[in-house]
């Protein structure tokens, strides 16, 4: 896939701040939904301020399409198996979040490369369940990286929110949270510790952006 050009060396603000209103979120999902679910509590109990304009999917039957429904947010369909080539999927995907005008998308456990338009560049952010560079890029999803760093042996983990680009699990760190690793822990306990730090960081990192406190220099980001 193409990369985007190199960035300049002096800093910048990628995302202006969103003021009057609440921030537009599309969220793209793939499986539990359980991020999505997290950032439709976060919006219920006032700490985001931000509406859910879409949901996209890649499955039609996944608990994050029930979950979706449950909540009574708009979610879509769209299947990657359905198109010929990347680029026509990612042409579906962003069309349907133009057409309801979305400031910011979230990348909530969707498991598809897409090619980011230049209109949404710096407009797409992701999770990962791992401290980038460690554990990540394709392959690297959901069980498999838990399993892999205590494989390793590692005794700090955690996740990082960042910028999405055209490569799996690359582009501008946002923010990271950590978890120390239990002794004889295994890949679900530690998945489950590390998802309480990602129900704390994307919202935060949604929200850095939201007020424009975020600033990009070179492959670095700067929090105001």
């Amino acid at each position: 896939m193409t990369q985007f050009s190199e960035l300049p060396a002096e800093s910048f603000v990628p995302f202006p701040p969103v003021a009057g209103r609440p921030l537009r979120l599309g969220v793209l999902i793939s499986g539990g939904g359980t991020s999505l679910l997290n950032f439709h509590d976060q919006i219920r109990c006032g700490q985001l301020h931000a509406e859910i304009v879409q949901v996209i999917a890649t499955r039609k039957i996944c608990r994050g399409v029930e979950r979706a429904a449950e909540a009574g947010l708009p979610c879509t369909v769209i299947r990657p198996r359905d198109f010929s080539s990347v680029r026509d999927f990612s042409h579906a995907v962003f069309g349907c979040l133009r057409d309801v005008a979305t400031d910011l998308v979230a990348l909530a456990g969707f498991l598809s490369l897409v090619e980011i338009p230049d209109d949404f560049r710096w407009r797409v952010v992701n999770i990962h369940p791992a401290l980038i560079p460690a554990f990540c890029g394709h392959g690297f999803f959901g069980h498999h990286v838990h399993q892999a760093a205590i494989e390793r042996g590692v005794k700090v983990s955690g996740c990082t929110v960042h910028f999405a680009d055209n490569l799996y699990d690359h582009g501008p760190i946002i923010l990271q949270r950590t978890v120390a690793v239990p002794d004889q822990s295994d890949a679900e306990q530690l998945s489950a510790l590390v998802f309480q730090q990602e129900k704390i960081a994307y919202p935060e990192a949604v929200r850095l952006l939201s007020a424009g406190r975020v600033r990009i220099a070179g492959c670095h980001t700067i929090i105001r």
